[in-house]
């Protein structure tokens, strides 16, 4: 028994439950603490840092902060025992773990205390009560994210009934991502509630709202609000969904969160947020010079005290408390940072004044994030490895007649659905064909099954087979002779 651990609970939650917004402070300080109870309480961090020849104790300024080694699941999370990374080297310490794929199925534990929980349901609380005034309307919080060991559905449930604590008229329903399981029980719950918030990856959600169309369900008689996750979805389809679903206020009706099963929410959309976004989607203009690319981000705020943000060569890491505790982690999503001021500054510069009276409260950065688009492709919230896609491509039947290069999307129909789009190339002399196409098809689509828990639990069975379309070998267009090739592309 650890006879201390009720106590240290009974303390978080307090903490929590008495605990009002505020503006960040000195959070460049906290870095530096977190870093120095990693040290003194995480056994494989203090290992790590005597490999790379790191003495913990020089460590006292943020330009020695910033000196620090990264970390990545490949460094340190898959070279040390799970105890290890745990505080005290203990996996005990610890009440659930999430699971998340590797790049080759291989799965990473991410252990965490309920008191790891209480700093992640202060994100939903943001976008519970700023976006969706839930503290003065009763609220049915449907959890459509898939429950298992993935880190969405269990977690996000826990975080939601944390803020029901907290004293906000709230009632959690979680039918996991069971399409007809979650429009059985809405119309029947609804109507006691003054609204009701779905939960869920972008896509599988849009689903259900057509699916409830088609069904019957009157939408708009629900004042329904969406909490999205997972991908980076258009202010376009926003406003598609937002239709169907009855939504009238685009600034406040859906959030977006930045999320990860390393560590929880790190960030999320917030009505100034929504509005700046908002705006740049019809400025392609200032989005490519605050961004620096012509497609849009995910943009949100984040507490620097929760989740301290850096970059690196146009990539994101973070630090944070956790059931692993993780200092300068290197997530590789492709993105960046601006300052409130900055943010508020570059508004101004292109004729647009997006603050409200209630936003001054929250002067939070922003993060923006592309995502690992050159890694991996984000569908229905599951991440797909090129690496799973060429173990389709290598199984008798097909590797005889393709070159196992391949360019790997997902786009968008006319009707703002996400399908997964892979383009093969055939080996020299080969012959594109109908029947080749599907062999092809099936066979990613079965090893994609086989090898990757999150595309099997995440990805509704008729979105699951690609559309899949076979290219000569030197397709200059996908497969130009003399390059060094991309096996993803980032969404169309």
């Amino acid at each position: 028994m650890d006879a201390d651990r009720p106590e240290r609970v009974v303390a978080a939650l307090r903490e929590f439950l008495d605990t009002r917004p505020a503006a960040p402070d000195e959070p460049e300080r906290h870095a530096i603490e977190l870093f120095h109870r990693v040290v003194a309480s995480v056994p494989a961090y203090r290992d790590f840092l005597r490999a790379n020849e790191v003495d913990p104790d020089s460590v006292r300024t943020f330009h020695d902060f910033r000196r620090l080694p990264l970390l990545s699941k490949e460094n340190y999370h898959h070279r040390y025992p799970l105890p290890q990374l745990c505080r005290n080297g203990r996996l005990d310490g610890c009440d659930m773990i999430a699971v998340s794929s590797g790049s080759t199925g291989r799965p990473t534990f991410w252990p965490r205390f309920l008191t790891d929980e209480l700093g992640v349901a202060a994100r939903f609380e943001r976008v519970f009560a700023d976006s969706f005034r839930a503290a003065e309307r009763s609220t049915l919080a449907v959890v459509c994210f898939p429950l298992g060991t993935w880190v969405g559905g269990l977690y996000t449930a826990a975080c939601v009934r944390h803020l029901a604590a907290k004293g906000y008229p709230i009632t959690v329903v979680a039918p996991g991502n069971n399409k007809a399981e979650i429009l059985r029980v809405i119309p029947e719950l609804a109507p006691h509630v003054d609204q009701v918030v779905l939960l869920g990856y972008p896509p599988f959600v849009k689903d259900v709202i057509d699916s409830g169309l088609a069904a019957g369900v009157e939408w708009a008689r629900y004042a329904v609000k969406l909490v999205l996750a997972g991908e980076v979805f258009t202010e376009e389809w926003r406003e598609l969904v937002g239709r169907r679903a009855g939504m009238t206020d685009p600034d406040r009706d859906s959030a977006a969160l930045y999320g990860t099963a390393d560590a929880g929410v790190l960030g999320n959309e917030t009505p100034l947020s929504v509005r700046i976004r908002r705006f740049l989607a019809g400025d392609p203009t200032a989005a490519r010079e605050l961004f620096g690319e012509s497609r849009l981000p995910t943009l949100v705020q984040y507490d620097p005290t929760h989740r301290f943000f850096e970059t690196h060569e146009g990539t994101l890491l973070f630090s944070g408390d956790n059931g692993v505790p993780l200092i300068r982690y290197h997530i590789a999503d492709e993105g960046g940072l601006v300052p409130y001021e900055d943010m508020l500054a570059f508004c101004a510069r292109h004729g647009f004044d997006p603050v409200s009276e209630a936003d001054e409260t929250r002067r939070l950065p922003f993060a923006y994030v592309f995502g690992r688009s050159l890694f991996t492709v984000s569908y229905f919230g599951a991440n797909i490895y090129p690496e799973n896609v060429a173990v389709g491509l290598e199984q008798p039947g097909v590797s005889d007649w393709v070159t196992g290069k391949f360019v790997l999307q997902t786009v968008e129909d006319s009707d703002s659905d996400r399908r997964l789009r892979l383009v093969v190339e055939l080996a020299p002399g080969e012959e594109p064909t109908s029947g080749r196409e599907r062999l092809a098809a099936e066979s990613v689509r079965d090893q994609l099954l086989r090898l990757n828990s999150e595309f099997a639990h995440y990805v509704p069975p008729d979105r699951q087979l690609p559309h899949t379309i076979l290219r000569a070998a030197g397709d200059p267009e996908h497969f130009p002779v003399g390059v060094k090739h991309r096996y993803t592309r980032p969404s169309g």
